[in-house]
């Protein structure tokens, strides 16, 4: 497959990064599953993993919860990177250099683009 792009807001249209142009970018990973279907954009489940310290101020019902996302850069920053030169997963390399200053999409990216089968 690759990767899949779903436009949510286009960009300016002209700013594109070229291969080895560094590019600041906020994301949240989500893994895919089949069956959320096309309205959930494939989002699957993963459940929130705390640290030792993080648990003494969660309660039950909230560890219990579950979310979509494996990786984010909210609450982090926004990840500065060079593109296009293997720094990243093969499916980052690719699908952003599609993308034009601004623009926010979902990239949808096969397991051979990202971190392999699991």
């Amino acid at each position: 497959m690759g990767v899949d792009k779903k436009i949510i807001s286009t960009g300016n249209g002209t700013d594109v990064p070229k291969v080895g142009d560094e590019v600041t970018i906020e994301y949240t990973g989500n893994l895919y599953d089949e069956s959320k279907g096309a309205a959930a954009d494939f989002r699957g489940k993963q459940y929130v993993i705390y640290t030792r310290s993080q648990l003494k101020s969660k309660s039950v019902a909230k560890l219990q919860s579950s979310v979509t996302r494996f990786d984010s850069s909210k609450g982090r920053g926004p990840f500065k990177t060079q593109i296009g030169v293997g720094k990243v997963i093969k499916g980052w390399d690719e699908g952003v250099t599609t993308m034009s200053l601004g623009e926010k999409a979902i990239l949808t990216i096969s397991s051979d683009y990202a971190y392999g089968e699991r």
